[in-house]
């Protein structure tokens, strides 16, 4: 004889208890019932997304991505929990509306023999008040106004008489309620296989939509609205972020790309370049690595990302392990044919306007002739960067950041996390110390602890594709101080050049001539370029800082504030999504802001930026 099934008591105690804690303290609920049931509240909200029911995998995803949800096996569970939240919710905030999201049997408008891809149903109802129908208008006009990479929404009215599958609340009692039905197009037809790419899109369309629908809901009920509608999202990271942004950091943290791909004897292999007349390519060595490659990316994607309920977090993280999964392979085909191209899917090619653009600077900026003196060596440096550090560590204790003097680095400085790397090398001429030292600590130190300040290691170790605006921002940063010299502009753009020569074919002494013969550099000066654009096998990393300038004085001629990109290490096309985070509460303001910003020097050079001016024009007499 089988045991009997005892379905497990409907936990409204608890959650009543929850309710008070949250109201109460600011308790966030994540209250879980057996049998896959949850209550999901990370803050008193005046709104319930449900989702009742299984196996509708895109509704389930857009459900759970909001700060406040329920998933319900039945409805019987569902109306009981919902109703409970909403009365207390409701007294709370003034009003209240449910969400009820599910998905239609089926994607009635495909058909074998249709010509094209026809639009997809989405089927909306709500209750009788001004409030819920507002919210119906607002949630069918941003359904319909998303764009569409593969099919079109078309928003119809649900009607629960004709399908069977889109059964409304038998009973919502006074809650306002707002029922979204849409069809399964992420689904192979006739199949239960999922096409990952549209069933993200849809959940966007779907999470997105809702909020607006809730700020609507709201505006009709006479309440104040949100200032943005993405401020109704979440803002608590659940533990599943919170695990996996640790796991694809302990990746991070096994490896410094840079130093891993810059050779240890540029000084010898300039004197042997230039015994050879500067035409035979110098050997390079580098640091042996001291992990397997394998084994990190066995690791990398063992992190799972599935259940992190959060579309916007779970891009971030995924493209920051594509970036990591990127420069792993790129280590592992160090000083062969293959890393070249790898960095080109890493960083890109030189674009034809930014070739044009590093040309231009290459013949307007006057060439100086080589004149070696005598400039600040490692110690001096090293000291006036530890005065520097002790200056933003007065003003943010946690700014803990060390200043290292190393004999295996070219020639200047390096950034690695949260170490300052002086090379041994180093021949400094005295006015470029400022600028330097505001390129590496008041940027790329700076804006590694404010990351490290969020709550999440991506802040700090940087979001896929940061290091382009992170380098514009440096440079600019070498502006506003006054150190942007003529001799400085010109290695930027020669960097252009040499990366475009690279990526084309040309050879380590092809590419010195070039810049030596066609350009003017001297030839110290363009040994090091080539020495930087070659390593490893070919890096095109060092077109960023011209693209990355420009990009940044593009920003400020059009309004916009470098504010956000003190928090942590972002790329330009990361802006909306950190505009986002910030409207749901999720990043905190930046601890520190650069020391250089607020100097009266370079209040008229940041006035200037933001008026527009080219990189020609940050070079001073």
């Amino acid at each position: 004889m089988k045991p009997k099934l005892v379905e497990p008591a409907l936990p409204l105690a608890q959650i009543e208890a929850d309710l008070d804690a949250l109201l109460r303290d600011g308790k966030p609920i994540r209250r879980d019932f057996g049998n896959g049931n949850r209550l999901h509240m990370d803050r008193p909200l005046p709104f319930l997304c449900v989702h009742v029911g299984s196996h509708q995998d895109a509704a389930l995803h857009a459900v759970s991505a909001n700060a406040s949800y329920l998933i319900a096996a039945d409805i019987g569970l569902a109306g009981e929990v919902a109703r409970l939240v909403a009365r207390r919710m409701r007294d709370h905030c003034g009003a209240f509306l449910m969400l009820d999201i599910g998905e239609l049997a089926e994607d009635r408008f495909l058909t074998e023999d249709v010509p094209f891809l026809p639009p997809f149903e989405i089927a909306l109802a709500c209750g009788d008040t001004a409030a819920e129908k507002e919210a119906l208008k607002r949630f069918a006009a941003a359904a319909s106004a998303r764009e569409a990479k593969y099919r079109t929404p078309r928003v119809d009215e649900l009607n629960p008489t004709t399908r069977a599958e889109a059964r409304l609340w038998d009973d919502p009692g006074d809650a306002a309620c707002l029922t979204v039905r849409f069809a399964p197009i992420y689904r192979a037809p006739g199949t239960n296989r999922v096409y990952p790419e549209l069933r993200d899109l849809v959940v966007a369309n779907m999470v997105d939509s809702a909020l607006q629908a809730v700020s609507a809901f709201l505006k009709a009920s006479r309440l104040e609205p949100p200032a943005t509608h993405r401020s109704l999202g979440r803002r608590v990271y659940i533990d599943a972020v919170v695990r996996a942004d640790r796991a694809i950091d302990e990746v991070a943290s096994t490896f410094d790309f840079l130093l891993a791909v810059t050779p240890i004897n540029a000084e010898p292999a300039w004197l042997e370049f230039q015994a050879g007349a500067f035409e035979r390519v110098p050997t390079l060595l580098y640091r042996p690595l001291e992990f397997e490659v394998a084994a990190q990316k066995r690791k990398l994607y063992s992190v799972s990302l599935d259940h992190l309920e959060d579309p916007l977090l779970t891009r971030l993280l995924s493209e920051k392990r594509q970036e990591l999964d990127l420069q792993l392979s790129m280590l592992a085909a160090r000083e062969t044919p293959g890393f070249a191209e790898l960095g080109r899917a890493l960083y890109g090619s030189v674009e034809p306007g930014l070739a044009a653009r590093a040309r231009a600077i290459l013949e307007k900026a006057p060439g100086v002739a080589a004149a070696r003196q005598e400039g600040l060596g490692a110690d001096a440096v090293a000291a006036a960067a530890r005065d520097m550090i002790a200056g933003y560590r007065a003003a943010y204790p946690d700014f803990d950041a060390s200043v290292e003097i190393r004999g295996d680095l070219p020639a200047g400085l390096l950034v690695s996390r949260n170490r300052l790397l002086v090379s041994r090398d180093t021949n400094l001429p005295p006015e470029r110390l400022t600028a330097l030292l505001s390129h590496e600590i008041g940027v790329h130190l700076l804006t590694y602890f404010n990351g490290d300040a969020q709550g999440l290691a991506i802040f700090r170790n940087g979001l896929a594709g940061y290091e382009g605006m992170q380098e514009g921002l440096a440079v600019l940063a070498e502006y506003l101080v006054g150190g942007m010299t003529a001799a400085r502009l010109r290695l930027i753009a020669a960097r252009v050049v040499a990366c475009q020569a690279m990526l084309n074919g040309a050879t380590f002494e092809e590419t010195f001539g070039i810049l030596h013969r066609d350009f003017g550099l001297d030839e110290r000066s363009a040994f090091n370029v080539v020495l930087r654009v070659y390593r490893g096998g070919g890096l095109a990393k060092d077109a960023i800082y011209l693209r990355g300038i420009v990009q940044v004085l593009d920003h400020l001629r059009h309004g916009g504030s470098l504010t956000p990109f003190w928090i942590g290490k972002i790329s330009a096309a990361h802006f909306g999504a950190i505009q986002e985070l910030n409207a749901r509460g999720l990043l905190r303001a930046p601890r520190l802001e650069p020391a250089f910003l607020s100097s009266d020097a370079a209040r008229p050079r940041l006035k200037k930026a933001m008026a527009g001016i080219d990189p020609i024009d940050m070079v001073e007499a």
